[in-house]
């Protein structure tokens, strides 16, 4: 099944603080059964936007990277749907992803490196995170497919989620009848 795209949307933000806003204001339109696909390189801000996601859900935190555990579920605190948060990184392929039983259609589901792994809906959100290359440049680059440099064990030890330092840009691709409206608007 082939879903077209109903909005693109950019955004840009300039430090951790913005990326979590921007989570929360993200966070306060999502609804159980929304899919939200993150797509960015290591340090990009994925988890910082998970974590603003589940203060607009009204989750119990701390919302922290699922790298070890593949998936962490946080109840709502308000009586919404809960964040399921997945890293799908070690994930070979749907079925793998199908194993870990996750609640799709009574959740949010946030997955962080989701392209290909996770199957699309009717409706869903993909998020492309970019970061400047070459911090020096005072044009930067955007690069979303830049080499995952870094990437490796020692790399995972360190809390990535917390070095955004240098602007982001922030495409916000909505699939589906849901999200023809706009999604942050």
């Amino acid at each position: 099944m082939t879903v077209e795209k109903s909005v693109e949307e950019l955004h840009h933000v300039s430090d951790p603080d913005a990326m979590g806003a921007l989570g929360a204001r993200l966070g306060r339109v999502l609804r159980a059964g929304d899919l939200v696909i993150l797509t960015g390189p290591l340090g990009a801000g994925k988890t910082t936007l998970t974590r603003g996601i589940g203060e607009g859900l009204g989750v119990r935190g701390p919302v922290q990277s699922p790298t070890f555990v593949l998936a962490r579920t946080h109840p709502s605190l308000v009586g919404g749907a809960p964040l399921v948060h997945v890293d799908a990184y070690r994930l070979d392929g749907p079925d793998e992803l199908d194993d870990l039983d996750l609640d799709f259609e009574g959740s949010v589901v946030v997955a962080e490196w989701g392209v290909g792994i996770v199957e699309t809906r009717t409706d869903w959100i993909e998020i492309v995170i970019e970061r400047p290359v070459g911090a020096d440049d005072p044009d930067p680059v955007f690069d979303g497919n830049a080499p995952q440099a870094g990437k490796g064990a020692d790399a995972e030890m360190e809390d990535w989620s917390q070095t955004l330092i240098e602007p982001r840009r922030i495409t916000v691709n909505g699939y589906g009848p849901r999200w023809a409206g706009g999604v942050l608007g």
